[in-house]
């Protein structure tokens, strides 16, 4: 099995501060270089990820919206 250079998580259902919480762990299991694609539908989400991400020196590359679901892409940089 050939490791993904890509990973996902799945936060949806969750609320403050589960999603950053989860998506500071599972950034901390990845490589540099690696991105982490976020799905979360917390309305908090929006802001919290996105100030957790640059907090911590890493990069939004995208963040996109559908319906009540909010999809970050983050790439992890140090």
């Amino acid at each position: 099995m050939s490791e993904s250079n890509a990973k996902k998580l799945d936060a949806t259902g969750l609320f403050c501060p589960e999603p950053v919480f989860r998506t500071k762990i599972e950034i901390e299991k990845m490589q540099v270089g690696q991105v982490l694609t976020v799905s979360a539908d917390d309305p908090a989400a929006e802001d919290d990820i996105s100030r957790w991400v640059s907090r911590n020196g890493h990069v939004l590359l995208d963040m996109k919206k559908d319906g009540s679901t909010i999809t970050f892409q983050i790439k992890k940089v140090k």
